[in-house]
Parts: structure tokens; sequence; C-alpha cells
């Protein structure tokens, strides 16, 4: 099996984060700027899939969906499911600016991955919910296409690869999300996952580096 890993194009909350005090977060859509972008990563993600049969997982917010329509790849996807275990980390509902600075802080200080945001989700939490959408991904019959691609968003493409390879929470939490509209290829192969080139880190770990 091999996953395209694809975050979302340029939404509205990643130039305006007062955008979140006003519009859920589900349903911020993309900027000019993010139309473009997509458009433009159609014709190099048609070349990745390479014509090969594919089935498409898309978290359910706006810019997810909007981001995989502007892709035009409609021709080689085989099914499209909208798969809420794929959707961002949930901060609450529409958001305090003064507060989210508060709690950017805390979750800062305490770790991204195990602290819960007031109404919402701690890292853990995204953690078990794609851990669940992989071992259903893994247990589908012979009929499943074996490229897959998930149109998602930066710390949930992370948690993916933190479950597929095995990495540790202190690993995980030295990554940068990856850039809007970028992605990352994982392929099993020998029974072993590879990825096509590391994540970005800001911070160094004591378990090296994604490509390890």
């Amino acid at each position: 099996m091999r996953i395209i890993l694809l975050r979302h194009a340029e939404s509205l909350g990643n130039v305006d984060e007062l955008a979140y005090t006003r519009i859920p977060d589900h349903a911020l859509p993309l900027t000019d700027a993010g139309r473009e972008q997509a458009k433009l990563a159609g014709p190099e993600l048609e070349e990745v899939l390479g014509g090969r049969r594919t089935a498409v997982y898309v978290s359910p917010y706006l810019r997810t969906r909007e981001t995989l329509r502007l892709l035009d790849i409609g021709d080689v996807c085989e099914r499209i499911v909208p798969e809420p275990r794929l959707r961002e980390q949930d901060w609450g509902n529409l958001q305090d600016p003064l507060e989210q600075e508060v709690q950017k802080l805390r979750r800062h200080e305490f770790g991204h991955f195990f602290y819960r945001l007031p109404f919402g989700e701690s890292g853990a939490d995204v953690d078990d919910r794609v851990a669940a959408f992989l071992s259903e991904l893994a247990a589908c019959g012979e009929d499943h296409p074996e490229t897959v691609l998930v149109v998602s968003h930066g710390l949930t493409i992370r948690l993916l690869c933190r479950r597929l390879f095995g990495w540790s929470i202190e690993l995980f939490e030295s990554l940068s999300n990856p850039k809007t509209c970028e992605f990352r290829v994982v392929e099993r192969v020998d029974g072993k996952w590879t990825l096509d080139r590391p994540f970005r880190q800001w911070r160094d770990s004591p378990d090296g580096e994604t490509q390890d």
C-alpha cells in the first residue's frame, strides 16, 4: 500500500487568526492564493498517482474538500470518502483571541501531545482517532485500491506518520507541519513503511530525525 498525505491549501485561518472568532473552524474557506495552490498542485499529484486506482479519504472540513475539488484528479479517484477521523484537532467552538493566546502558551509549555484544550481535544485524542482509521484501512479487502490519498490537516498528518512509523512523542513534538498543499508519500516495502522525505524539525529530538 502507498499513502499520499496532503495538507489542505492555504485557508482563511492561515492568514487571519481572527477568522476563528467569527467562522467555525470546519467552515473556513480557502483564500484566493490557496485556490491557486490547489490548482497548481493537481498536475504534480496526478503524476505521483501515475494513473493508479486511488481511494481518497478527505477530512469533511470545507478547506480540505475545496482543496480536493480544485486538484481536479477525479479521473483516477475510484472512491471518495469523507472521513471525520481525519479532521483537524478540535480547538473548541468560536474562539476568543485572547484566550487562544493563553491556550497556545500553555500548550507549548505542557506539550502539544498531551495538553487538552478546553472544550476541545489533545493531540493524544487525535492520535487515537487516526489509529482507528489506520486500523480500519489495514483491514480493507483485496478489492481496495493499493494507492490511497488522504487530504487532511498538518497536525493530523504528523500523527498519522507517528502511528505508521512508531515515532516517540518527543520526536512528534519536534516536527513542523507540512506547508499548505504540501504532501508526503509513505509506502510499505517488504513489510516496512518508508517516507519519501523527512519533516522539518524546529528543535532537536533525542530520537533523531524522521528518516531514521
